[in-house]
């Protein structure tokens, strides 16, 4: 199932980010990218508000990250995405809590998760991906080998 998500109204619900920050938007594609990765699952965020020049969409790994144009919101952008969809808007969930965005996305038959939800999720993906990583730490590159040989060398 595809994703798409209201970025700006998911930020405030993410632990450790903060609509503040300069760079919120970044922080959220990499817990997006962990999420991907752990659950194998392909999203599209969407970000309004984009500066002139910046706007159109652009992909990070399993991320679709849309920067929408000054004069249109997200919540436009995402209910013109999955109206595209057509009848294949059921195999969508639309993330937000925007009471109007989800009344639409679900007139159009998608599936709706609150941002304190998919929050949830974000979080459990993340210390799923901890786990993993203390269970499979990345093997020595080949400059780590080589001091290792320099060492044991030397002794």
């Amino acid at each position: 199932m595809r994703t798409l998500i209201d970025g700006h109204n998911l930020i405030p619900k993410v632990p450790g980010i903060s609509l503040q920050m300069i760079d919120d938007e970044d922080r959220l594609i990499e817990e997006l990218l962990v999420y991907c990765r752990v659950r194998r699952q392909v999203v599209e965020v969407f970000f309004d508000q984009a500066p002139p020049g910046h706007s159109g969409q652009r992909r990070v790994g399993q991320v679709t990250v849309h920067y929408v144009r000054q004069g249109k919101t997200a919540d436009q952008a995402i209910i013109e995405r999955l109206a595209q969809q057509g009848k294949r808007a059921h195999e969508w969930k639309v993330v937000t809590s925007d009471r109007q965005i989800r009344a639409e996305a679900h007139a159009l038959g998608a599936r709706l998760v609150s941002s304190e939800e998919f929050s949830a999720e974000l979080q459990a993906a993340h210390q799923a991906a901890q786990v993993e990583q203390k269970e499979n730490p990345t093997p020595p590159g080949p400059d780590e080998l080589d001091e290792w040989l320099r060492l044991f060398k030397n002794r």
